[in-house]
């Protein structure tokens, strides 16, 4: 009796001892990343032109050229007659959606400038309402909208 009892001691020793006859997890995981900054984006949105550019910080300049570039043609077709000079910098501020189309957001300007320039709002409504559609700007390969603020510098003589 005494034997048979230490054989299954033995027995369940042995079973419960040992490694290799239970699963064991792998501790080949990853941690998560689940800390996502929301106020920058991975790359910027860009228009066609400035695609083929790789450098994150080149490809920002290109879009910030292009956008002041397209805005101020625009603007520049119009003509405006003002009693006295004007040197101000106005802020535009704009939505980039996730499909890439643009809508105006803000215009934040002096009573001057308003005063003066009536129509200024509404020739940059119809100026941003003639940009084309670009390439959104993407968080963790996911379009997404961005908002981002445009100065025009606003000169006029006599």
């Amino acid at each position: 009796m005494f034997l048979r009892v230490f054989i299954i001691f033995i027995t369940i020793l042995f079973c419960t001892s040992c490694d290799k006859f239970w699963y064991t997890k792998s501790n080949d995981s990853y941690p998560l990343d689940t800390i996502v900054d929301f106020s920058s984006v991975d790359t910027s949105p860009s228009f066609k032109i400035c695609d083929s550019i790789f450098d994150k910080t080149k490809k920002s300049d290109c879009f910030r050229n292009t956008i002041h570039q397209k805005i101020g043609e625009q603007l520049q077709r119009s003509h405006f007659v003002v009693k006295e000079s004007i040197d101000e910098i106005i802020f535009v501020d704009l939505i980039i959606n996730s499909q890439g189309n643009f809508m105006l957001d803000h215009i934040q300007s002096s009573k001057s400038i308003q005063k003066k320039l009536p129509q200024l709002d509404s020739l940059l409504k119809s100026s941003i309402g003639k940009l084309s559609k670009i390439y959104p700007a993407n968080k963790r390969g996911i379009p997404v909208t961005t908002k981002y603020r445009l100065p025009i510098s606003i000169q006029l003589k006599e």
